[in-house]
């Protein structure tokens, strides 16, 4: 490499076009028609994903290893490989109608750098890796993000392997099935130290396309609860059961739902979605004996999350319309703000980028939000056509993908050389000391 090379910063080497050769091939599995992505976690079309992306990476001098919770990782070697890692990446798993941009994007982007990296005959200050985290979206096994769960709390992970899936799998089987298919990747210990986490992901949101900005840098993660609620009746004849005796579940759900939504509208950025809605027996001329829905909740504000989380523990005890509901509570994650140096990081990073960016908060959630709480995390946005996600319509331009990954290789330098105590806030700094 030539001198002049050298000064030049590493997003100059980041290579487009292979970039979007790499979620092309990735998309083929769990291509689904319409164009939509349905590669649930664990699956086999995973399976087939996590293969090439492992063969992508022995290529090119990587090495791979997993851990008991199935997230996949490449290394490549530091100068110092007794240093934490920095550690870049995202997911691969996909909602049953999802795009191919979704948590694909940061993995396919990591990829690219470490192959910069090799590509130019450099070698950073610690390693550098790769991770592709089992269940983030938590389509087949509720709650999601399981497999940063795991690795950022070690003791959570036989409440993670006993979770099942609507067919009664357990994720402690698939996640077997998983490691018994790789190819020689060995097994290393969950919860080891991490230098720092650098999540790039596309917004899920429109406010990048309208503001004409490529690059995002995100401040923090809003909060959430999830449910799940169950509501049982009692079956009976359509055309016999007078209606002043039935105990009709459908009918008491409906009405539940109903009076939170109405809640929920009447606080400022409250999000509230139904989303899965199982009714039992689910025939015409049958009067539902029970339903099971889910329930996620969404907000900045973590004080009217909990408000509305007090409004749904009443609604939802006890008797409702002569049926018994019960609530079990699978997720409660509070709003975030990722540390303003790591924020500052990606701005400069964007800057020898040569692009323009600006700050703004995710109303989604990643597996950033779990590696905040290990180390110094920040996450990186493109623009999402129309804010389309989960879907098959969602896209993002060839030049955003590539616009992120530059930014990303730029980030991945300056956190390889930064002392880990630059890249954590007063308030974390107070706390390690």
């Amino acid at each position: 490499m030539t001198v002049a090379e050298q000064r030049q910063g590493l997003s100059t080497a980041v290579d487009g076009y292979r970039l979007w050769q790499n979620i092309e091939a990735l998309a083929k599995h769990g291509a689904s028609p319409g164009g939509a992505v349905n590669r649930p976690a664990l699956s086999k079309a995973e399976a087939r994903a996590r293969a090439e992306i492992v063969a992508w990476g022995r290529e090119i001098g990587l090495s791979a290893y997993t851990d008991a919770a199935a997230n996949l990782f490449l290394r490549l070697e530091g100068q110092r490989p007794e240093l934490p890692p920095v550690l870049i990446g995202s997911h691969i798993d996909s909602q049953p109608t999802g795009g191919c941009f979704d948590g694909t994007f940061g993995v396919i982007a990591a990829l690219e750098v470490l192959r910069v990296f090799i590509e130019r005959g450099e070698r950073p200050e610690r390693p550098v890796e790769l991770v592709a985290w089992t269940n983030e979206e938590g389509s087949r096994f509720a709650p999601g993000m399981s497999g940063s769960t795991g690795f950022t709390n070690p003791q959570s992970l036989p409440d993670i392997l006993a979770i099942r899936d609507r067919a009664g799998i357990s994720m402690a089987e698939a996640i077997a099935e998983i490691h018994a298919g790789d190819e020689s990747i060995p097994e290393h210990p969950l919860g080891r130290p991490v230098h720092c986490y650098i999540e790039p992901h596309i917004e899920q949101n429109d406010v990048l396309e309208r503001a004409n900005i490529p690059i995002g840098i995100v401040t923090g993660i809003q909060g959430t609860r999830r449910y799940r609620i169950r509501v049982d009746g009692k079956a009976g004849h359509a055309g016999t059961v007078a209606m002043a005796d039935r105990r009709d579940a459908l009918i008491a759900a409906t009405g539940l739902i109903g009076e939170l939504h109405r809640e929920a509208v009447s606080l400022e950025d409250m999000k509230f979605t139904v989303g899965q809605f199982d009714v039992t027996p689910n025939a015409p001329s049958v009067i539902p004996e029970s339903v099971y829905f889910s329930l996620d909740i969404r907000c900045p504000d973590n004080a009217a999350v909990d408000r509305l989380d007090a409004k749904i523990r009443a609604a939802a005890s006890g008797d409702r319309d002569r049926c018994q509901v019960s609530l079990h509570q699978i997720t409660h994650a509070p709003s975030l703000s990722f540390p303003a140096p790591m924020q500052q990081l990606l701005e400069k990073a964007t800057e020898r980028a040569g692009l323009a960016s600006m700050r703004l908060f995710s109303a989604a959630g990643h597996d950033a939000r779990q590696l905040h709480y290990v180390c110094p995390t920040g996450m990186i946005f493109v623009p999402c056509c129309g804010g389309i996600s989960h879907h098959p319509a969602e896209w993002v331009e060839p030049q955003h993908i590539l616009a992120g990954t530059k930014v990303l290789a730029e980030a991945v330098a300056l956190a390889a050389r930064a002392e880990p105590a630059d890249l954590l806030d007063d308030k974390a700094r107070a706390a390690e000391g």
